[in-house]
């Protein structure tokens, strides 16, 4: 599975961005994939994951800014921030698991996932 990361960007405070996500090499449909978010000098974290059944979850400072979603047809995740806040700059990674889970949750550590984008930057002023 490889996943291409792309949208980051230098956004003000209170605006909105979409980043994508376009996977290739596995069917999309069966993957749980998620967005994890990490800042110099700590770990990775997750922000949004949605499940085969594409059911979503966010972490709690996200929920109501954050859309994580499916194109199916264009096999790209994507996810909406709305009402962009300073600690919502980092870099955001894309991650797929290889189809074996059938839920996920937002906060499921990095291990969960066995395939990683290289990142995309999102900067807030």
């Amino acid at each position: 599975v490889q996943l291409v990361e792309s949208g980051g960007d230098s956004v003000q405070a209170g605006g909105s961005l979409r980043l994508s996500c376009k996977v290739s090499g596995d069917e999309f449909g069966r993957l749980s994939m998620a967005w994890f978010r990490q800042v110099p000098g700590k770990e990775r974290e997750g922000v949004a994951c949605i499940d085969k059944r594409d059911d979503p979850d966010y972490i709690r400072s996200v929920k109501g800014r954050f859309t994580i979603s499916k194109d199916v047809a264009k096999n790209t995740l994507y996810l909406e921030i709305n009402n962009v806040k300073y600690e919502d700059a980092g870099t955001y990674y894309c991650a797929a698991d290889g189809g074996t889970n059938t839920y996920c949750g937002a906060d499921d550590p990095p291990g969960f996932y066995d395939y990683w984008g290289q990142g995309t930057q999102v900067t807030v002023s």
